[in-house]
């Protein structure tokens, strides 16, 4: 049976790094890189990322379907980044107006997200990788002011907590120092 390890921070927390060196001298990695190069900064910073990340790992870039990937895929570790911009691509693949959303749909939104989410741990579990979930923390800030940002710290929220009751262990990560929570 695999293992699940959930990593969350803030921005520039230092959970990436943490979570990349949690498979430091591992050469048999999936890292599954969850974001879209939506415009140009988007661009760059994926490419720092692909520059920065372990040659010998093997990349996926995408944020669906990825219990079909984990379950054709060999290696044996799998490093997952980041839900909140799975979460993020989720969301805008499905909805754009956001101002005019009912309660119902962001509960149905919310739902999806969390069987995408749900079959991604269970792959992973099923077919016996560890994997490492970086995700944003997104409950120690202030609410968000406008109905979008409203939503998806509502729903990254929920699915962290989601994610964290399927972990094994889970870390948070803030000023590049790490606290184990389970």
């Amino acid at each position: 049976m695999g293992k699940v390890i959930l990593v969350t921070g803030g921005s520039r927390s230092g959970k990436s790094t943490f979570a990349e060196q949690i498979l430091e001298g591992k050469d048999n990695v999936l890292y599954i890189a969850t974001a879209k190069a939506t415009d140009e900064e988007m661009k760059k910073r994926i490419e720092i990322h692909r520059k920065n990340r372990n040659q010998k790992w093997s990349t996926y870039e995408g944020f669906k379907g990825l219990d079909k990937v984990l379950k054709k895929d060999t290696n044996k570790y799998v490093m997952l980044e980041c839900i909140g911009t799975m979460i993020t691509n989720l969301i805008f693949e499905k909805y754009h107006d956001f101002d005019n959303i009912s309660m119902e749909e962001i509960a149905e939104l919310e739902k999806e997200v969390k069987e995408e989410v749900a079959k991604v741990i269970f792959a992973a579990r099923e077919n016996d990788k560890e994997m490492i979930v970086v995700t944003n923390e997104v409950g120690c800030t202030l609410v968000p002011e406008y109905k979008l940002g409203r939503i998806f710290s509502d729903i990254v929220g929920h699915i962290n907590q989601f994610i964290g009751s399927l972990s094994d262990e889970a870390y948070m990560i803030t000023c590049g120092f790490s606290i184990k929570l389970k």
